[in-house]
């Protein structure tokens, strides 16, 4: 796993205004549990494209993650918007699950 952190990394490192590069490397540090530094790369990501819905969904999970609950429903409402926006039904459905979730 540090190889990919490692070349994930580096890749941010040579192109930091890509956001596929940071996407790459918040994905990954998601899955290793790593919410903050997660958090971090995929907030620039959305930065330089706001209305990528999976990158919204990640930060709602991220602060989920942590604890923060109001933090990630505003989060997934956003995503929810812009799954609806853009026509995913897949993502609309999971969304209004985890909002649901966050509703109880």
């Amino acid at each position: 796993m540090s190889d990919l952190f490692a070349r994930q990394r580096e890749l941010v490192r040579q192109h930091p205004e890509n956001e596929l590069a940071r996407f790459s490397l918040g994905r990954a540090l998601f899955d290793a549990g790593d919410f903050p530094g997660a958090r971090e790369q995929l907030e620039v990501a959305l930065r330089r494209k706001p209305d990528w819905m999976v990158v919204q969904i990640l930060l709602g999970k991220c602060d989920l993650a942590q604890g923060s609950a109001d933090a990630a429903r505003s989060a997934f409402e956003r995503a929810l918007h812009l799954a609806r926006q853009q026509h995913h039904e897949g993502p609309e459905a999971e969304l209004l699950e985890l909002l649901s979730g966050l509703n109880t």
